[in-house]
């Protein structure tokens, strides 16, 4: 299959190479932002381009986890004629590099001085044996919990700072006749949730001894045991039509006024300030409790495809585009995310995007900043659809806690 894949791509440079010269200053962009703020978040990027006299293609393919925009790229890159650009997350990039299908940007990271402003842990992700390949966009973490404050005030629950009044706080939610816990009945936002969850029983050790090292007492002991009856609780709140519910809709009920609280990363705020939501008056933006100085991140980037020499100018420019100051702190003000820079300031940021700068900077100076599991950077995909299965399982009423850290411990291996 590489092989193959590697004269796909070199099929693809001879003929970008004779491609009309109306296509040299356009960039074809595959992704997955498909939301009402994701959306107006990628905007930006397409005007600070267009301001360059750069043309954009764009190819959205809904679903929030990216699975569906992978198969889309697969198709493509097998026939000759993969995209300038690609949202990507984790492992994803380095199984791409692994293949020779992607560019070399060290030439314009170098330039942009990109070791010195990204850190370390997601330069992880953006290079491969010591070439950069990809453009960091931003960082997200992904164990945020998003509430309604308005719902919260009413029926006097205050923000809970550990697990028990988490419950406490559902259950008070749920008396009301409301619905606790907007939740979408999808593998990967199950898995966002069993993120801080485990996060929240273990700690930052367990969770690499489990996520990161595959340990197999890690997965099968008594910790994860915990976790799987942390997410039982949780399927205890959600309302009965989470059932393959989008993201996006899960954050309009709580920004409806129908649901209490949300699990997920905060890709979620931008839903809240397209809606006109007002962070830390409006919406509510915690860690899940019992992981208040611990950080699981993604990281979107973009992996840049090998193109045609006449195509290049435009990629190197939608590279630097993505990487200056101004863009990164336009953009993720609108999506809700962090820079990936280290050297921007938080001025222009609301209270939720301040928090989760401090709590970034103070989690990569502590060693408790996480590739997150849910989202590919702690495994590769293989394992981390293995994950899934199990937790989508256990929330779903087929595995008890017991029997999932079981299955677990037999999935991981075989995924390996």
């Amino acid at each position: 299959m590489r092989s193959y894949i590697g004269r796909t791509l070199k099929m693809a440079s001879v003929l970008a190479l004779v491609a009309g010269s109306a296509q040299a200053e356009d960039v074809e962009v595959l992704h997955w932002w498909t939301s009402g703020g994701e959306a107006a978040a990628l905007n930006v990027l397409k005007d600070d381009l267009q301001k360059e006299g750069i043309g954009w293609k764009d190819m959205p393919v809904a679903g929030g986890g990216g699975q569906s925009a992978m198969t889309v790229l697969r198709a493509r890159v097998t026939s000759g004629d993969p995209p300038t650009a690609v949202q990507m997350l984790g492992f994803d990039i380095s199984d791409w590099a692994q293949q020779g299908a992607l560019a070399d940007l060290d030439k314009v990271a170098a330039d942009g001085n990109w070791d010195a402003v990204v850190p370390a842990a997601l330069q992880k992700f953006s290079k491969y044996d010591g070439h950069w390949v990809a453009v960091p966009v931003n960082v997200h973490s992904t164990n945020w919990v998003w509430s309604n404050k308005k719902m919260l005030a009413d029926l006097g629950i205050e923000e809970p700072k550990t697990w028990d009044e988490f419950i406490a706080a559902m259950q008070k939610v749920k008396d009301s006749g409301k619905i606790a816990l907007a939740a979408g009945g999808q593998p990967w936002q199950e898995a966002t949730m069993f993120d801080g969850v485990v996060l929240s029983v273990g700690g930052p050790e367990f969770y690499k001894k489990a996520f990161v090292d595959l340990d197999p007492e890690a997965l099968g002991g008594p910790q994860m045991v915990e976790s799987f009856k942390r997410m039982e609780q949780l399927h205890s709140f959600v309302d009965p039509n989470f059932s393959g519910r989008d993201w996006n809709l899960a954050t309009a009920m709580v920004i409806n006024g129908e649901a209490a609280f949300q699990m997920m990363g905060d890709w979620a705020k931008g839903e809240f300030l397209r809606a006109g939501k007002e962070a830390e008056v409006d919406f509510g933006c915690f860690r899940t409790p019992g992981t208040a100085d611990d950080v699981t991140f993604n990281s979107d980037q973009f992996a840049m495809f090998k193109v045609g020499e006449d195509a290049q100018a435009a990629q190197d420019a939608m590279a630097k585009a993505v990487m200056s100051p101004s863009f990164q702190i336009a953009f993720n003000t609108v999506k809700g995310s962090v820079p990936s820079r280290t050297d921007v300031s938080d001025e222009e940021f609301d209270a939720c995007g301040k928090k989760a700068m401090a709590q970034l900077k103070s989690a990569s100076e502590n060693g408790t900043l996480l590739g997150s599991m849910a989202h590919g950077h702690a495994d590769p995909a293989s394992v981390k659809n293995a994950i899934y299965d199990v937790v989508t399982a256990n929330f779903n009423g087929e595995y008890d806690a017991e029997t999932a850290a079981k299955e677990l411990v037999k999935a991981v291996s075989l995924a390996q």
